[in-house]
């Protein structure tokens, strides 16, 4: 009996979750990456003796990639080393107060009321309440939504009175906390989803939720050798990887996928084809014209888009081993630095600063003595009018500064050794992301669950999406559940699947 086949366009964390699934249940599995690495943005930077993360540098949810894993027939820790963090992250205000959360109830008691007084009874409704939610929430992520139908089913009807997507996520903790900084602290993981607190629906308040309960980790080498120990079960399981391989074009015969065709000419034939690649550039570049009506490019182009990112990768001949692994430090007006990204589109006068200061944790990333810093600070995508190539120089040492100045460290501008940087513009231009836009189509309840771009692509047969622009959304134990529901469709429509 002839095995059936499946083509993988990209070997993102999306791609090779569903690859490493359906060779292990016998599909025949070829993943066509045009990088020379495998990962996406979940890929590894490496300058001269320095390793970056090129995308995430949270892991949560490790659970979800422990059971992806287990789909595959393997187990997480013989393949990687992961260790968890504590604290989870350090903020910094703007008046220089500093609030480390961690999954330590009683110190977070303890922190809660020397620096928010009067605010412990809330964090202990919210860690009652946010429990349930979780609990009902996420079975209703790990099911495909094809059809209306799929929004009457039982779990979906049981998890509705938590939903609350009636409201914004800052009003949501505005009912557990008076205290402003402390909300700041539950609701900037809006920022995962490219959204701003006071927009991003309350639904995802079980995202600060999840870092609590079950915690942030670090694989040692970085979020990238996760993507590596993919690509590698793959293979173990007979799937191929051909790196160095751009897809021209998704072949559509008869309204359904059939392979695709390689910039080379190439064409490789498949039963079912799974797309891992950027979702608003997949519908512009890589179906034939004319294909898709409802996510056409021009009614795409009226849809709402994350924001983007500015990123410079420093290695540097210092450590500090004073400063934790994960540093978020607030802008002083952080509503204004939000609207500026998210409204106004206009470049910050004061941004809000991720610092990674990985080497505290993981001395493989860099020489003995030395530390990989990397900066990340969200912006407007590219929608906006932001020149990057006059501003960049100028972000960039702005950022530094802030690091500096605010995050504590010191002395970093004169210890760099090797540089990079990645502007919004480039996302676009050279990692083909549509329009900047990093966390992909924005996480509205317009654009979710149904009336989010379905597993089993709605326009096109035998045509499967998996990644941030597809249903359950962006992050990567999402995208890790796009690619269980596309495997688990592919398989179930082969009868292997129960």
């Amino acid at each position: 009996m002839a095995r059936t086949k499946v083509v993988v366009v990209g070997a993102g964390p999306g791609g090779l979750t569903a690859a490493m699934i359906l060779a292990r249940h016998g599909c025949e599995v070829t993943v066509l990456e045009k990088e020379p690495r495998v990962g996406g943005r979940n890929a590894a930077i490496v300058a001269g003796d320095y390793r970056f993360d090129l995308g995430p540098t949270f892991l949560m949810m490790k659970g979800v990639l422990e059971e992806v894993f287990d789909l595959a027939g393997r187990r997480v820790e013989d393949y990687l080393d992961i260790v968890s963090l504590d604290p989870l992250y350090r903020l910094v205000y703007a008046d220089g107060r500093e609030f480390l959360p961690t999954r330590d109830r009683n110190a977070m008691r303890e922190q809660i009321a020397r620096l928010f007084p009067g605010n412990t009874a809330g964090y202990d409704r919210y860690l009652a309440y946010e429990a349930k939610k979780l609990t009902h929430l996420i079975p209703c992520l790990q099911l495909p939504y094809s059809s209306p139908a799929h929004l009457l089913r039982p779990a979906l009807a049981r998890a509705l009175p938590y939903l609350d997507a009636h409201k914004s996520l800052h009003r949501h903790l505005a009912g557990y906390f008076d205290a402003e900084d402390l909300r700041l602290a539950f609701t900037f993981q809006a920022k995962y989803l490219g959204m701003s607190p006071w927009h991003c629906p309350a639904t995802f308040s079980m995202i600060s939720f999840m870092e609590h309960s079950e915690g942030v980790h670090h694989p040692i080498g970085g979020l990238n050798k996760i993507s590596e120990a993919m690509g590698k079960i793959v293979e173990e399981h007979g799937g191929t990887i051909r790196l160095g391989t751009p897809v021209d074009q998704v072949l559509v015969q008869r309204g359904a996928a059939r392979g695709v065709r390689l910039a080379s000419g190439e064409e490789v034939h498949a039963d079912y084809t799974v797309l891992n690649a950027d979702f608003g550039y997949a519908m512009q570049h890589l179906l034939p014209p004319g294909t898709v009506k409802k996510w056409a490019p021009d009614k795409l182009a009226k849809k709402g888009f994350s924001c983007s990112t500015f990123m410079v990768y420093l290695g540097v001949d210092r450590r500090y081993d004073g400063l934790p692994h994960h540093n978020i430090l607030f802008a002083r007006d952080y509503k204004s630095n939000v609207a500026d990204i998210a409204e106004r589109m206009v470049l910050s006068a004061d941004p809000s600063v991720y610092v990674q200061n990985a080497s505290v944790t993981d001395p493989t990333l860099a020489p003995e003595g030395h530390s990989t810093i990397y900066l990340l600070v969200p912006v407007a995508n590219n929608r906006s009018d932001v020149d990057w190539e006059r501003e960049q120089d100028r972000y960039r040492d702005q950022a530094i500064r802030i690091a500096e100045e605010r995050g504590g460290f010191t002395d970093l501008s004169k210890h760099i050794v090797v540089e990079r940087r990645i502007t919004p513009q480039q996302f676009e231009r050279e990692v083909n992301v549509y329009a900047g836009a990093v966390f992909n189509l924005a996480h509205s309840m317009d654009q979710m669950l149904l009336f989010r771009p379905h597993n089993a692509f709605e326009e096109v047969g035998s045509l499967y999406l998996v990644g941030g622009g597809t249903h359950p959304g962006s992050g990567l134990p999402t995208i890790y559940e796009s690619g269980r529901i596309s495997a688990g469709l592919i398989l179930k429509r082969g009868a292997w699947f129960n």
